[in-house]
C-alpha cells in the first residue's frame, strides 16, 4: 500500500513555467490519492511549489532537512512535520525510511544523486521500495537510455533495470509502485582456485 511518496525534485523553478505546473498538478494529485508527501522540507524552487500545493489543499507533508540547510534559510517554514538532521546522509536515510514508493521530479544534481542512490541500493538488498522517474516531456530520456546502456553492457542486470520506472504517467507510476516487488539482492562467489 502506498501511503507516502518520497520526491526528490529541483530547489529551483527551473527555466519553463510547465515544470512548476507539473509540481502543482502532482500535489493536488496526491492530495486526491490521500497519499502523504514526504520531501527535502525546502521552500523554494520545484520543492516549495509541491509542498505549498499539497498544504493548500488539506494535504499532509513530512519534511527532512539538514542542519546546515535550515540555518541558511532553505527551510519551509509552514511545515507542521519538519525534521532537522545533521547530514545529507541522514536525511536520505530518514525520507526512504519514511517513504513507501520513491520518486524522483524534474531537478539537478542533488535530485539525481538522491534517486540513483536509492536505484543503487536496491542492487544490495538496503531498498526494498520502488523507484520511479516522472519523465515530463522526456526529461529523464537521456537517463534511461544510459541506464539500458549500463545493462547492454552487462554492468546492470535485467531485474535491477526492470525495478525502475521512467513514466510520464502520474497513475502509471502509482501502478508501479502497486505493484512493485523488489528483486532479489546481488549475491557474490569467489571462485579463486588455492594453489
Amino acid at each position: 500500500m502506498i501511503k507516502r511518496i518520497a520526491v526528490y525534485c529541483g530547489a529551483r523553478d527551473g527555466n519553463d513555467p510547465a515544470f512548476n505546473y507539473e509540481a502543482q498538478r502532482f500535489g493536488e494529485w496526491l492530495v486526491q490519492r490521500d497519499i502523504e508527501l514526504v520531501y527535502g522540507a525546502g521552500a523554494f524552487g520545484l520543492m516549495g511549489t509541491l509542498a505549498r500545493t499539497v498544504l493548500k489543499n488539506g494535504g499532509v507533508v513530512h519534511g527532512v532537512i539538514t542542519t546546515e540547510l535550515a540555518e541558511r534559510g532553505a527551510i519551509y517554514n509552514e511545515l507542521k512535520d519538519v525534521r532537522i538532521v545533521p547530514n545529507m546522509d541522514i536525511r536520505k536515510q530518514t525520507m526512504m525510511d519514511l517513504a513507501d514508493g520513491l520518486l524522483a521530479f524534474p531537478g539537478g544534481f542533488g535530485t539525481l544523486e538522491e534517486i540513483t542512490e536509492a536505484a543503487s541500493w536496491t542492487t544490495v538488498g538496503d531498498n526494498h521500495k520502488p523507484v520511479a522517474f516522472y519523465n515530463f516531456n522526456g526529461f529523464y530520456d537521456s537517463l534511461n537510455d544510459l541506464f539500458k546502456q549500463m545493462n547492454k553492457a552487462g554492468f546492470v542486470e535485467d531485474p535491477y533495470l526492470n525495478s525502475i520506472c521512467f513514466s510520464d504517467q502520474f497513475d502509471q507510476i502509482l501502478a508501479f509502485m502497486q505493484n512493485y516487488k523488489a528483486p532479489a539482492h546481488r549475491q557474490y562467489t569467489q571462485h579463486s582456485k588455492i594453489i
